[in-house]
């Protein structure tokens, strides 16, 4: 479903993506774990039509992004890390402006948005502006949209920063769930080692733009002759991505205290 060969992105003298290539089967769940600047979020950009690569190839469902974006466009469904919902529209106008940007029938738009929206526990708050919503409930309406033109892959990037466990668990369920009822490909990046390891069948991590090893959970500790993924993570890159976070927490207190 999604091909990556010696895919690099560079903005000036600075790599951000730097040669790498892997593949990604349909109806499966992958994620890209690494710290915050690994080349995670630009990855997924380059594959959903929003960067052009500097080098390599790509394709998503057999469509190249850079030759064709509008029609790989059709192929994909996005949750960003940053919110993109309209809220002074209701959760069901959100569903149905997306619809019409995608060409979805009328009918079609009505039955997948009622569908979607009780999948994700929203359709009584269907005539509520999303203002008015928590941050886990515009994250599940975010989901709810993108699944709405029966994309064949839904691209995640962080989906669950910021949100509580419950709400965390929750969200994964409902991916689960479509996954296995839709066979729908999930591709999607984080930092949370525990995310990464009871969620995808594969892992890639990735780190300073590169691509370390791809494997399951269980393949990267046998790997790394370790018991936990952050273990294995600390083994193959030598560092830990807490440390990452807090580092950054850090730096984010000095620039607001300027």
């Amino acid at each position: 479903m999604i091909k990556v060969k010696n895919l690099s992105k560079k903005f000036k003298n600075f790599v951000a993506v730097d040669n790498i290539s892997f593949e990604v089967p349909a109806g499966e769940i992958f994620a890209f774990l690494g710290p915050n600047g690994a080349g995670k979020s630009t990855t997924i950009k380059m594959l959903t039509t929003l960067l052009k690569p500097s080098d390599g190839e790509m394709t998503i469902n057999n469509i190249d992004p850079v030759k064709d974006p509008k029609e790989t466009r059709r192929s994909f469904g996005i949750v960003f890390q940053d919110p993109s919902l309209d809220e002074d529209l209701t959760a069901w106008e959100n569903i149905n402006f997306h619809g019409v940007l995608y060409g979805v029938p009328k009918k079609v738009r009505k039955e997948r948005g009622e569908q979607l929206l009780k999948l994700v526990e929203l359709w009584d708050r269907r005539k509520s502006l999303v203002k008015k919503f928590s941050g886990g409930m515009k994250r599940r309406l975010e989901i709810a949209r993108g699944l709405l033109h029966h994309p064949k892959v839904l691209f995640l990037d962080e989906p669950t920063l910021g949100l509580d466990p419950q709400t965390r668990n929750l969200m994964w369920s409902y991916l689960k769930e479509l996954n296995k009822s839709e066979k729908t490909t999930i591709f999607f990046s984080t930092h949370y080692m525990d995310e990464a390891e009871r969620i995808a069948d594969r892992i890639a991590i990735i780190d300073q733009g590169k691509i370390i090893t791809i494997g399951s959970a269980e393949e990267l500790k046998k790997q790394t002759s370790t018991e936990s993924l952050e273990e294995a993570f600390l083994k193959l890159t030598g560092k830990k991505i807490r440390d990452e976070e807090a580092n950054n927490v850090d730096r984010m207190r000095k620039f607001n205290r300027r």
